[in-house]
């Protein structure tokens, strides 16, 4: 075990820190983590402070996330945010996590239009990405985009799939609502199976009854599952920034919670969202019984 402290601009890391002495997170590396039972830790950033503070944390997956769109640009929805957008700030949290431990694993949604169209518009906006410094794009719901995963996984890709409430189709979705429940989870499990035999390395579900998370998170032996508002039982979860720190625009979904109460310092704060995922202390099941 490290027994010196480590020294960032954002803070100092305990000495028992794993992050301190961590090698680059990879796939093979998350499929570690799984195999020994540890769950997988995943946060939204946008620029390349705030990836900076989150890669020094022992954040293990940093999602740059179309959610900028709402709240770093103050857009109604997600559905305006542009491919020259995303890759712009996909570029600044690249740079970020380069300045300080160099080891999380960057994920780049494709947002609205950039993929929907083709398989080969998909491959042209998920290229963007990844030479900006991606090393995995994601890309929202299933059926379709099945073959859209396995087009671009062929190609050395590394997909990130996303099921229940997809943002990107929400006015068609009837609002922010649970999926899932009744007679669609037998769908929401057949497309979960489906997207992991195309390739997906990883599913996000968000709003999703938690058990059926957990179900599929047994099922799914191939593709990790991050929740989001789904339950405790997933591989590994979720938040968007500014939702975890309490500084959004709007009212925050009841399974949030705020980790800046008590704490001194970002850093702190998400020292202490990752130590609550580690332990399995958030989120609480009791707040995810869709």
């Amino acid at each position: 075990m490290n027994t010196t402290s480590t020294a960032t601009p954002y803070g100092t890391l305990p000495p028992a820190s794993p992050v301190a002495a961590r090698k680059p997170i990879s796939l093979p590396r998350l499929n570690e983590l799984r195999e020994r039972g540890e769950k997988i830790t995943m946060l939204t950033a946008y620029d390349a402070t705030f990836a900076a503070v989150a890669d020094a944390a022992g954040i293990e997956c940093i999602l740059v996330g179309d959610s900028l769109g709402m709240v770093c640009q103050g857009l109604p929805s997600t559905v305006g945010v542009s491919l020259e957008t995303m890759r712009y700030h996909t570029e600044s949290v690249a740079r970020g996590v380069q300045r300080v431990q160099g080891t999380a694993w960057i994920i780049g949604d494709l947002p609205f239009g950039t993929y929907q169209e083709s398989r080969e518009q998909a491959l042209r906006s998920a290229t963007v990405l990844m030479q900006a410094g991606a090393h995995m794009v994601k890309l929202e719901g299933g059926g379709w985009t099945t073959e859209t995963v396995r087009f671009l996984v062929e190609r050395g890709i590394p997909v990130c799939a996303h099921l229940g409430l997809t943002p990107q189709t929400v006015h068609a979705l009837g609002g922010y609502r649970v999926q899932g429940r009744g007679d669609s989870a037998a769908k929401l499990r057949q497309e979960a199976l489906a997207l992991q035999d195309a390739g997906a390395a990883m599913l996000v579900l968000e709003m999703v009854p938690a058990a059926l998370s957990a179900e599929l998170t047994q099922e799914l032996s191939r593709c990790h599952t991050i929740g989001i508002g789904a339950g405790k039982g997933t591989a590994g979860q979720v938040l968007v920034m500014h939702d975890m720190l309490g500084i959004n625009l709007g009212k925050n979904p009841k399974f949030v919670r705020n980790f800046m109460t008590g704490q001194s310092s970002v850093l702190d704060a998400m020292n202490a969202y990752v130590r609550a995922v580690k332990d399995g202390s958030f989120p609480d099941n009791a707040l995810h019984a869709w």
